[in-house]
């Protein structure tokens, strides 16, 4: 235990032991700067130097352009332009499968598996389109139980109205 404790005495003796720093010229051994230091002084410059460019470095990155030549991350404009091919390509597959049964009714009329006093355009389209998902729409176990805070809060709101009718408190908001 002992031991312990005169190590970390030590060390802090070292950390806090003040130390120059010259700079001599090597011709005249003239001193050209000096400075006084301690261990813990430089390691917390070091440190906070070190912070500095890291914050800068991701400053510079995050809100320059630069950014773009980073791999794999995407240029706003190379975004922009795919959610609209994205969007013209689900319209353009959307028109194909409306055309095409079209065209399947108009085959089935011309061959004559259907008559043409039942053909509608709008029937065509109509089942062309993809019939939406089914939804759950059950309220969940949390939704019930809030369900019922509600209603025994109300309940209460209610009760403590009745009671103060003929009293003259503001009524509860």
């Amino acid at each position: 235990m002992p031991d312990k404790g005169l190590k970390r005495q030590k060390l802090k003796e070292n950390l806090f032991n003040k130390r120059r720093l010259i700079i001599l010229n090597e011709d005249t051994f003239e001193e050209t700067f000096s400075l006084k230091l301690t261990l813990m002084n430089v390691f917390v410059v070091a440190t906070l130097g070190a912070i500095i460019i890291t914050f800068v470095t991701t400053f510079i990155i995050a809100f320059t352009p630069l950014r773009e030549f980073i791999p794999g991350y995407s240029s706003s404009k190379l975004k922009k332009d795919a959610m609209e091919l994205s969007l013209k390509s689900d319209s353009l597959s959307r028109a194909l499968k409306q055309n095409e049964a079209y065209i399947q009714s108009i085959q089935k009329v011309l061959t004559g598996e259907l008559e043409y006093a039942k053909f509608n355009k709008d029937s065509i389209l109509a089942e062309a389109e993809e019939a939406p998902s089914q939804v759950d729409m059950s309220a969940s176990k949390q939704e019930l139980e809030l369900r019922q805070q509600v209603a025994q809060e109300e309940k209460n709101v209610n009760s403590l109205r009745s009671s103060n009718k003929g009293k003259s408190q503001p009524p509860i908001k």
